[in-house]
């Protein structure tokens, strides 16, 4: 197929998306066609005819069908589109494959491994080398590929029942299924991006294009491993809040990608946690909390903890677990597809934080821009604004922190909402901090707003533990100016927005003593300086934290803490000066907390933002 045809062709398919107009797209024998950075939209079914009948995506092309039913694409040539992982070959992506295996018979097929290629060209690709089972260490040049780490699962919470797929071509369309990286690098670019900088593996998905309403099984109460089985993006948002049969959450794998080691007792990730918040914006989003796991899969010990990632819309090739509500299935439909760019910038990341190559949002513009989609909904009329959130740090132990989000909206309820708010996955972790919600553990809470709502926190942990919490960040949320940690049992308020509050229980679960409030209801507090005797800011000249103390208190301590409670910088019996200068050169950018101690055991917490 000559160049100016492929041109020509690409304004046909433009014109039929725009239009809606009944359409089928047919690449003849030793034919092609070529998308950049564009959209291609077909109507109805793709016919790729014979082995040398190709359709090529590039450089966030996507390809958008239209029909409501099964799949009807057919043929023996294939769909190539690019996607990069984010693993080394010791840590584990999820995915979901855009394509099946190649066959003149209407239908998605299954997928196997053997049919991610290695990148040689814009579209000119091998095959990958599949090594032996006993072979854990997958490379970069030439592409080689595990499969000792290819693993499904569908409808269980047991880490025994993950199924070993290995080199096998069973994964079915809208199954999902794990993969770990590789090792090395492969100086091989397109567009100027080699395949693979280290840890940042380019694979070549190609087969026939997955397309129409999918059947996914799940089970009550049980997680299922899906994802994104198109060669497009999808509204995650529209499949979590439409799909009844989940809990409307979706939960992402994150890994440590310092760990450099495939026992299981040694690995360190977790699960963060996407809810779409009743669909309406850009849904919330909490990081994973980083374990350490024993030898039957539990969560034991606590690390580090994951990044924040922008989820609304998923895109090609992303995995992610769902929890189902009842026993049954979930579609995913052509309904949900769009034609969303990757990047942050978007609200569609793979596990990829933004790059240079990413637009800032503009925040003057309050809602999305147009989307392409298959739905005909009108994204201009959904707000990008930050959903009203109020994120607490819990330092675990000081290991790991678990993040929660309180969110507020005026359609939610006290209780639980589908696909607003969002079960903990880690059930069994060794210690752990949640929301107290219907008897169960919540790390995303979504309710209508009230300046005297209680909200209870609860927590768990099989040996005694130390809990440093504190607000991390209070987002568009202008009514609150105050955020308490609040023992009941004791009637004591903790300020939590400009201090921490460190806190040891024993072992045992507690979900009655603590909740969160945004006023005192008492005049009980603990025993505190008052915050306006003190003036505490950071000098980004100096770098250094300059404490003003105007009444010259006689001061015992002063502490610097990052966000989560970790302990930077310490120093004791500092008097009664007017004025105290710390240097600061060795932070990073961010926020810290300033914690003072008087003589006479009374305490202040003061927030600081360093720019060095």
């Amino acid at each position: 197929m000559k160049a100016k045809l492929l041109k020509r062709a690409a304004v046909l398919v433009m014109v039929l998306f725009q239009f809606q107009v009944y359409a089928q797209m047919y690449v003849s024998p030793n034919s092609f066609v070529f998308a950049k950075n564009q959209v291609v939209f077909v109507k109805q079914q793709v016919e790729l005819n014979a082995a040398t009948s190709n359709l090529y995506l590039r450089d966030n092309a996507h390809l958008v069908q239209g029909s409501t039913a099964g799949s009807a694409n057919k043929g023996l040539g294939s769909l190539s589109v690019f996607q990069e992982g984010t693993t080394n070959n010791f840590q584990f992506n999820y995915w979901c494959s855009p394509v099946g295996g190649a066959s003149a018979t209407a239908g998605n097929s299954p997928f196997g491994i053997s049919q991610l290629k290695d990148v040689t060209g814009l579209i000119s690709s091998t095959d990958a080398v599949i090594l032996p089972m006993n072979n854990y260490n997958g490379q970069a040049n030439p592409l080689s590929i595990a499969p000792y780490w290819i693993y499904k699962l569908a409808g269980t919470s047991n880490y025994a029942n993950w199924v070993s797929v290995g080199a096998a071509s069973n994964i079915n369309a809208g199954e999902g299924f794990t993969m770990k990286g590789t090792a090395g690098t492969n100086t091989t670019t397109v567009y100027g991006v080699p395949n693979n900088s280290g840890s940042k593996q380019r694979y070549d998905f190609r087969g026939k294009p997955n397309d129409g309403t999918i059947q996914i099984p799940v089970a009550a109460l049980q997680f299922t491993l899906t994802g994104n089985p198109y060669p497009s993006a999808i509204d995650l948002s529209a499949f979590l809040t439409q799909q009844l049969n989940t809990t409307g959450i979706a939960y992402f794998w994150e890994h440590d990608k310092t760990v450099s080691s495939h026992y299981i007792a040694d690995y360190k990730g977790g699960y963060g946690a996407f809810s779409p918040a009743g669909g309406v914006g850009a849904g919330v989003y909490v990081p994973a909390t980083f374990y350490s796991y024993d030898g039957s899969g539990n969560p034991s010990t606590v690390g580090t903890t994951g990044g924040l990632f922008e989820r609304r819309f998923s895109p090609v090739g992303q995995g992610f677990m769902i929890r189902g509500a009842a026993s049954g299935t979930v579609e995913m439909k052509n309904s949900y597809r769009v034609y969303v760019k990757e990047g942050a910038a978007n609200n569609s990341q793979f596990e990829r934080v933004q790059s240079k190559k990413d637009k800032s949002v503009d925040p003057n513009i309050a809602f999305l821009s147009r989307v392409q989609s298959v739905s005909g909904f009108d994204y201009k009329t959904v707000s990008v604004a930050v959903t009203p959130q109020i994120r607490i740090n819990a330092l675990l132990n000081n290991q790991g922190i678990r993040q929660l989000a309180l969110a507020f909206m005026p359609e939610a309820t006290d209780g639980v909402d589908r696909a607003m708010d969002a079960l903990s996955s880690s059930d069994s972790a060794a210690a752990d901090m949640f929301i107290a919600l219907n008897n169960a553990e919540y790390i995303i809470n979504v309710t209508n707003f009230d300046i005297d709502k209680k909200i209870a926190v609860g927590f768990k942990n099989d040996k005694p533990a130390n809990y440093k919490i504190t607000v991390k960040d209070i987002m568009n949320l202008d009514a609150v100016n105050a955020v308490y940690l609040h023992d009941k049992v004791s009637d004591v308020y903790y300020d939590i927005k400009n201090n921490f509050h460190e806190l040891d229980l024993p072992a045992g679960k507690n979900t009655t003593q603590f909740e969160i409030t945004f006023r005192k209801n008492t005049t009980l507090g603990i025993d505190e300086l008052k915050a306006e005797n003190f003036i505490v800011y950071h000098n980004n000249n100096s770098k250094s934290v300059v404490i003003e103390n105007p009444e010259s208190l006689d001061l015992s301590y002063c502490g610097i803490y990052d966000i989560a409670g970790k302990l930077l910088f310490s120093k004791k019996d500092i008097g009664s000066n007017v004025k105290y200068e710390f240097p600061t050169n060795g932070l990073a950018d961010g926020i810290y907390i300033v914690k003072l101690n008087s003589a006479d055991n009374k305490t202040v917490g003061k927030k600081i933002i360093v720019k060095n």
